[in-house]
């Protein structure tokens, strides 16, 4: 039966075209708004256009693609306004599960975020801003999972997928950010492995990710920004 080999063999392309295509996004080789040209990718990747196509499809589906027409596919533009939306709802729900989850946090748990965070560290000469990300996501995993409130946690695993849907990274827009998020995680563990009060964990937790959405508001507007976390309680 020559379709089903066929069939197969388009979707097997098709995955290699999505990874191939998703990685020069994410390490921002194909930054906001480059024209991908179908064409080039395929000869590229030493295939047809179909695979390609349904690649970029794909890509379309998960908001990191967006497609014009008489202009073709490009790379999606970050949507400031849902990005500030999500990222201050994260900051809140986020905190609130760290702070939930310190007192079930081990030393054990401890060392393994910050060992996390330690590799992020040794990035930091050579950056590499996908894989920063993966492990920023696997450090703050550490610290939220144990959260005993399944709602709170229901709503910071929304936000981790809007966020990953909006932009795989914002370290990719403000590397420079990476470093003071690898000091600002090193706070929070000493806060959580010092057993301080909840309330002092959830506020360093949620100013840590809105100096993230700070930097990046920064970077965009650099003549007028003002950061949300001035007048924060402390």
């Amino acid at each position: 039966m020559s379709t089903p080999t066929a069939t197969t063999d388009v979707t097997s392309k098709s995955e290699r075209a999505y990874a191939w295509i998703r990685e020069r996004i994410a390490r921002s080789e194909y930054g906001p708004g480059y024209r991908l040209v179908l064409g080039t990718i395929a000869e590229a990747l030493d295939m047809s256009v179909v695979p390609v196509r349904e690649a970029v499809r794909r890509l379309e589906a998960e908001g990191l693609v967006t497609f014009e027409r008489n202009v073709g596919a490009r790379v999606a533009v970050v949507d400031e306004s849902e990005y500030v939306f999500t990222m201050q709802t994260l900051g809140v729900v986020e905190g609130a599960a760290t702070a939930l989850s310190a007192a079930r946090l081990s030393d054990d748990d401890l060392d393994r975020a910050l060992e996390v965070n330690r590799r992020m560290e040794r990035l930091l000469d050579h950056f590499d801003a996908h894989e920063f990300t993966q492990l920023n996501q696997r450090f703050h995993s550490v610290l939220f999972e144990p959260c005993p409130n399944p709602h709170l946690l229901d709503l910071v695993h929304r936000g981790w997928n809007r966020l990953s849907g909006i932009r795989d990274s914002t370290f990719a827009f403000v590397p420079g950010r990476a470093r003071h998020s690898v000091e600002e995680h090193a706070e929070i563990i000493e806060l959580i492995r010092a057993r301080a009060d909840p309330t002092e964990i959830e506020l360093a937790a949620r100013r840590h990710r809105w100096r993230t959405m700070d930097a990046f508001i920064a970077s965009r507007h650099p003549e007028d920004h003002t950061t949300s976390t001035e007048g924060a309680p402390s």
